[in-house]
């Protein structure tokens, strides 16, 4: 399951078969049940998540008890991916919409291939970059609009 996942992702965009195997060697799993929280915005974080199977709700504060959601994530979707490449925060909170497999790359395996292997580590930097910025692009309207909203009610 973890070599196809990744090999459907975008993760693994320009990585022959035998560098997906090395990576998807790296990454754990995880079963989840519905309504199970993966983490919650602000808390420390350390992994990437792949999902194998089922779906993931990202949402946001955006007023005191206010939760707003962004985006549901379903198979082969990656999400914490700056987890792993900065030690930051969570942006947001991930919660499991349905039933859930999640294969979990962490920061200390990332950093290890990228030292013992760095031209693999590059390429899987790349994707994580690429990811993240597309989901930037997609996302930049819905986001402007929850801000606005969110000052609107700070102000009521």
């Amino acid at each position: 399951m973890k070599f196809d996942t990744l090999r459907n992702s975008a993760l693994a965009k320009d990585l022959s078969d035998s560098e997906i195997r090395k990576v998807a060697g790296l990454f754990g799993e995880k079963r989840l049940e519905e309504g199970k929280t993966v983490f919650v915005e602000n808390m420390a974080g350390e992994n990437l998540y792949l999902i194998g199977q089922g779906t993931v709700q990202i949402s946001r504060m955006v007023a005191e008890g206010d939760e707003r959601t962004l985006v549901i994530l379903a198979p082969e979707d990656v999400f914490g991916e700056m987890a792993i490449v900065e030690e930051a925060p969570r942006s947001a909170t991930a919660r499991v919409a349905e039933n859930a497999i999640l294969l979990i790359l962490k920061r200390g395996d990332f950093e290890t291939l990228c030292d013992q292997d760095p031209a693999l580590g590059l390429k899987l930097m790349r994707n994580i970059v690429r990811t993240f910025t597309r989901r930037l692009r997609d996302n930049q309207e819905e986001y402007r609009e929850m801000l606005l909203w969110s000052q609107k009610t700070e102000k009521l």
